[in-house]
């Protein structure tokens, strides 16, 4: 079954908007200014408001970037001391707000844009994926079963080709399994995502549910883009939570994302 799964920042009316939808999974997406004192008390608070009004299926996705770089945790502590020591103490900051109050941690094994930047600081790219693992590992000990690692587009932590996928399955990790990445990491291949979704069915937690036309980062609405969805939807793991990150007109209005739900609602039957 699907979930009516929204995502939104720690902003007020952005929470309100989604919260009028009562969806039965509820994505926060924090940024740095979320780290502070006081931006961690309101994370808390925003934890607790959306349990009382709607869901205790609360995801809280690290942040995507810090001083405009984005966290890769393949960055070295040597050469990125800063990046270094904020992705481990967000990291171990949202562990922290997910095991007290039982709820989910997402981050990224890897992104995109910046990661061959980082990867050039190793002497070959084996050399970056095995520092990666041993960071993933290390949050996964930390985490535990409040932990969960997303598909990236880079070279790294990726999903779509076998060989990438079976070592990622070799350290049991628990998944999120973004569906428009793998398709763009594929260039477009349906039938390589079909494979993917069948491959990593069994250790994926959680999914992110967004179209694309499969040639770069569009974060489409749901039946907008080339993803064959009467596919995937009998490959998704129906005890995993999903929800639909979509890119709004206006973060203040969630209806991009309900539509999406209702797409594939009406697809199901």
């Amino acid at each position: 079954m699907i979930d009516l799964g929204l995502k939104a920042s720690t902003k007020f009316n952005q929470i309100k908007d989604r919260l009028q939808y009562q969806p039965e999974v509820f994505e926060f997406y924090t940024d740095e200014n979320d780290f502070t004192s006081e931006g961690l008390k309101r994370l808390e608070y925003d934890i607790e408001w959306v349990k009382n009004e709607a869901t205790d299926k609360i995801i809280l996705h690290h942040p995507m970037k810090y001083r405009g770089i984005a966290t890769e945790l393949v960055a070295p502590e040597s050469n990125c001391s800063q990046l270094y020591h904020f992705i481990e103490q967000s990291s171990l900051d949202l562990l922290q707000l997910a095991k007290k109050h039982h709820v989910q941690t997402l981050i990224h094994g890897a992104y995109a844009r910046q990661t061959q930047h980082f990867i050039s600081m190793y002497p070959s790219l084996s050399k970056a994926e095995e520092a990666l693992f041993e960071r993933l590992d290390h949050f996964k000990k930390l985490g535990g079963e409040n932990v969960m690692f997303e598909n990236s587009l880079s070279p790294l932590f990726a999903y779509g080709y076998p060989v990438d996928e079976e070592k990622i399955l070799a350290h049991h990790y628990r998944l999120a399994f973004d569906v428009s990445h793998c398709f763009i990491k594929t260039h477009g291949d349906n039938q390589a995502l079909i494979n993917s979704l069948q491959n990593l069915k069994d250790d994926v937690v959680h999914y992110h549910l967004v179209d694309s036309m499969g040639q770069a980062h569009d974060s489409l609405p749901v039946g907008d883009g080339k993803i064959d969805w009467k596919r995937v939807l009998p490959c998704l793991n129906p005890q995993a939570t999903n929800i639909f990150e979509i890119k709004l007109a206006d973060e203040n209005n969630a209806t991009e994302q309900v539509a999406s739900y209702h797409y594939l609602k009406d697809l199901q039957g």
